[in-house]
């Protein structure tokens, strides 16, 4: 009883610490979030879906405090012909930003429009969050719904010509940024968005997509470097009939990261693949959290995810493939695999399939294990000194999650950027 007290004062102070934009369309969503929130509280390590990961940093007033990371490095996907949106701690930088218009795309802030009557997210701010609290309940984007005061809301209409470019700064030690996305592709219209940067010492964010039939929305995202940077981030979307839904995420540094990822597939032959890579080094702990609901017929889901781990840095990965009944014909692939360079590190997996169909496809595994010997041995033969050798190894590792990506220009400025960092490591 003392600590389910102690979490309701801990919700109570969270709530209370922060301020509800009032009035306009988002209105009955924020209070409906609210309520959820109040009535689910703030995760504790108990909770079955945060045994791995220790919630405490996520749920406190005050923020524990992130260093500011200096670097002379290239921006990433700079080289990239894309629309930029930036926040600055979570607070939009119209300087920086490109101007939001572009053909086949309707591009609104949250918090420039959050004051109207009626905007075509009414339906969509909140909706995908709600469904997604059932059957795991996910607080922390309970929490940014009621609280959010900007984001993007994206309605795609056709093709536009370039990428959307989601890009965060922090520049305050303490920030807490709370941001919530909504995007809507409309049937036969399509959008890739592109997201990099820390966000702010702590960041939250939902991004909620709704992918109608025939629509197609790819997503990367390359997580900051800050180090000490905390992060909780969602994903929530549904897809129609014919749809395509792929999103991959790189992390390559922080402190804590939880990235949950929820999925429903709705419309016949429908298509979701979720993947990210991550390395980690010392006090890093990368939480993967996926959730992937096939309702309907012929549908694929994929799930990859490979981390590389040393001098005691921790992986979670929690993934599950619910196939309704009804849902025949679905493939559903899930692969979840570390790659440990020490043997301080550690990588926690739960790998989960809930099955009510008799026709299917469904598979998953997950593995650890050390670089292998024989193949090290033989690029060491060959005139190839052990750091090198152990970084190719680690590339080739990491590459079935990285060939997730669509565009290859993109996929192979990735793949540098985890070069580098294993050339920094190992100098």
């Amino acid at each position: 009883m003392a600590v389910a007290q102690s979490m309701t004062e801990a919700t109570d102070d969270r709530i209370a610490a922060l301020s509800m934009p009032e009035g306009g369309w988002s209105q009955a969503a924020r209070r409906g979030a609210l309520a959820r929130l109040q009535d689910m509280g703030l995760p504790k390590r108990r909770d079955e879906y945060w045994k791995f990961t220790r919630p405490d940093t996520l749920n406190t007033v005050a923020v524990p405090e992130a260093a500011i990371f200096e670097h002379d490095e290239a921006p990433v996907f700079g080289e990239v012909d894309r629309l930029k949106v930036v926040f600055v701690d979570g607070v939009f930088d119209a300087d920086a930003s490109d101007d939001l218009s572009l053909e086949g795309i309707e591009i609104d802030r949250l918090a420039a429009v959050a004051k109207a009557d009626i905007h075509w997210a009414k339906e969509l701010y909140g909706t995908l969050e709600t469904a997604g609290q059932s059957p795991v309940a996910r607080p922390h984007a309970a929490l940014n719904t009621a609280f959010a005061e900007d984001g993007v809301l994206i309605r795609v209409t056709g093709t536009p010509s370039k990428p959307v470019s989601l890009i965060y700064h922090h520049r305050d030690t303490t920030s807490d940024a709370i941001l919530h996305h909504v995007v809507r592709v409309e049937s036969g219209a399509s959008l890739t968005v592109l997201e990099n940067g820390p966000a702010a010492a702590r960041f939250n964010k939902v991004m909620e997509v709704d992918v109608a039939d025939g629509g197609i929305f790819h997503h990367v995202r390359a997580q900051g470097r800050d180090h000490e940077r905390r992060a909780v981030t969602h994903i929530f979307a549904r897809l129609g009939t014919e749809s395509v839904f792929k999103t991959f995420t790189l992390t390559v540094n922080g402190q804590l990261t939880r990235n949950e990822c929820v999925v429903e597939l709705t419309g016949d032959d429908a298509v979701a693949h979720v993947a990210g890579a991550c390395v980690g080094d010392g006090d890093f702990h990368h939480d993967d959290t996926v959730f992937i609901t096939h309702d309907a017929v012929n549908c694929e889901s994929r799930q990859v995810f490979k981390k590389v781990l040393r001098n005691g840095a921790t992986g979670v990965f929690q993934g599950k493939i619910l196939v309704r009944e009804g849902a025949q014909k679905t493939d559903g692939y899930q692969i979840s695999q570390s790659l440990l360079l020490d043997e301080d590190s550690q990588f926690l997996a739960k790998p989960e399939l809930e099955i009510y169909a008799d026709d299917v496809a469904c598979s998953h595994g997950s593995t650890s294990g050390a670089i292998d010997e024989d193949a090290l041995f033989y690029l060491r033969s060959r005139g190839v000194p052990e750091g090198p050798a152990t970084d190719l190894l680690t590339l080739a590792f990491l590459a079935e999650a990285v060939d997730e990506i669509e565009d290859e220009a993109i996929s192979e400025e990735l793949v540098n950027r985890l070069r580098g960092w294993l050339d920094r490591r190992r100098s």
